[in-house]
């Protein structure tokens, strides 16, 4: 893998934390939502950031083992 694409991957890593951090955010403030409404999303967003880390993990060896193989 390149470092384009390494870098894509960060980049989708950190927008995807981003807009579920705002949403999240948006709904704890506002509260305008159902309760269960609310909590599906805050559990989908919890999942969501389990797999923004793991790409950044994955992408961060990706990178190192690139660097070390050069």
């Amino acid at each position: 893998m390149g470092k384009s694409a390494i870098w894509i991957l960060r980049i989708s890593a950190i927008w995807s934390i981003w807009v579920w951090s705002v949403l999240v955010r948006n709904m704890v403030v506002a509260k305008n939502d159902t309760f269960s409404f609310r909590a599906v999303h805050i559990v989908l967003a919890i999942i969501s950031f389990g797999f923004a880390i793991a790409t950044l993990v994955i992408a961060h060896r990706m990178a190192k083992s690139l660097k070390s193989n050069s």
